[in-house]
């Protein structure tokens, strides 16, 4: 699969097509917005500049990248493509248009994939004539930086391409880790309650945002705190997946959006690239700094952490992936410094079993219902 086609020239398709050029792949590139994809090719030829400057890459290997990348003026280019990535916004319906246009372009051999942090694959290669050729590679922004890529087979996937993508995926130098076809795929499932339980904590007024982001950076060394990170995704696009994980689980309370979150993508206060977010980004922002407390910082650490290793153990429960993908998928898609099945048994998983029976003893929710796995981990040692 040495000819890819990428739909999408904003910060993920463009990523995504650095990475597949960089592995000496030929790169199509196609947006509906001319004007963005030259945007985006003049910000790479800058991005490729800084690392030559920084001496990552020879000025010949920045030229071979840049060079293997050819603008589009529409999908009727892709005709010899033998790859089709689609990274375009996370509209179901937008997609199958998109996809609809592609099959009737591309050869019947040509693989047709999509970068979609969330949405059923299932569902967006049901209108296709093949849609056994459909297949779900997720990226992680930045796609040049982050290492993870989740494949995502569907029902209707035919049996080897799993294995095909995610042996191209390594070539390209990716850490691939297959997964099930369920809402939010691994990472996006199971890191919801990072997001979820810190905008909780702020909704309620147990805690401020900085407070919270200093919590988990002190206590659990995360590199980024959850606000931090939602500022850095964007507002909007995080409250997005949640939404549509929080739709397709059924409106299980487990993944509810926060009214914070929502009010907050209303006002487009949507982090970094607005300006402002949790917090501001502007050349003279003064940003308010953290009122220790450690009490109340093991308080949120251990909510927030508990939240996310109960997660992990009922993914592992129902085989959404290997534990070693489940871990790896953490680890590389989102920078947490260790795998949360790892944790748990460090950490220890009765307090972890307590601190939730605490949370559901004090909100009668079943949001903070423990995975039936976890309830016989806290009384065995199991071989993770």
């Amino acid at each position: 699969m040495n000819k890819v086609g990428i739909i999408g020239s904003g910060t993920m398709g463009i990523g995504i097509a650095q990475v597949a050029s960089a592995a000496g792949c030929e790169v199509f590139l196609y947006d509906a917005s001319a004007t963005q994809t030259e945007k985006s090719l003049a910000g790479l030829q800058k991005t490729l500049n800084k690392l030559v400057e920084k001496q990552k890459i020879s000025s010949e290997k920045s030229e071979e990248i840049y060079g293997n990348i050819t603008s589009c003026a529409s999908i009727s280019e892709f005709k010899k493509c033998n790859l089709v990535i689609e990274a375009i916004i996370e509209n179901a319906e937008i997609k199958k248009s998109v996809f609809a246009e592609v099959e009737s372009t591309v050869s019947e051999d040509c693989i047709i994939a999509s970068n979609t942090s969330s949405i059923s694959i299932t569902s967006l290669s049901a209108d296709l004539e093949k849609p056994e050729r459909f297949i779900g590679i997720h990226f992680f922004n930045p796609a040049p930086l982050m290492p993870l890529v989740e494949v995502i087979p569907g029902l209707l996937t035919r049996e080897n391409l799993p294995q095909q993508i995610y042996d191209l995926m390594k070539s390209w130098g990716k850490v691939p880790v297959i997964a099930k076809d369920i809402p939010g795929f691994i990472v996006n499932r199971i890191a919801r309650p990072f997001y979820g339980e810190a905008l909780r904590i702020v909704e309620e007024n147990i805690a401020t945002p900085e407070q919270v982001d200093d919590a988990m950076r002190t206590l659990g060394n995360f590199k980024m705190g959850p606000f931090e990170l939602m500022d850095l995704i964007g507002i909007d696009v995080n409250f997005a997946v949640t939404t549509t994980v929080y739709k397709d689980y059924f409106y299980d309370p487990k993944y509810k959006p926060s009214l914070l979150q929502q009010r907050m993508s209303e006002a487009k206060l949507h982090g970094r690239k607005t300006g402002k977010g949790f917090y501001g980004y502007a050349e003279n922002a003064q940003n308010p700094v953290a009122e220790k407390n450690e009490a109340l910082y093991q308080q949120i650490f251990m909510r927030i952490i508990s939240m996310l290793i109960n997660e992990a153990v009922e993914a592992k429960r129902l085989k959404i992936a290997s534990d070693e993908d489940l871990e790896l998928a953490v680890q590389k898609g989102v920078n947490y410094p260790k795998g949360l099945l790892a944790w748990g048994e460090e950490i220890g998983y009765s307090k972890i079993s307590e601190t939730l029976k605490n949370l559901h003893d004090e909100y009668q929710e079943e949001r903070y219902r423990q995975s039936p796995l976890l309830l016989k981990l806290q009384f065995k040692t199991f071989n993770l």
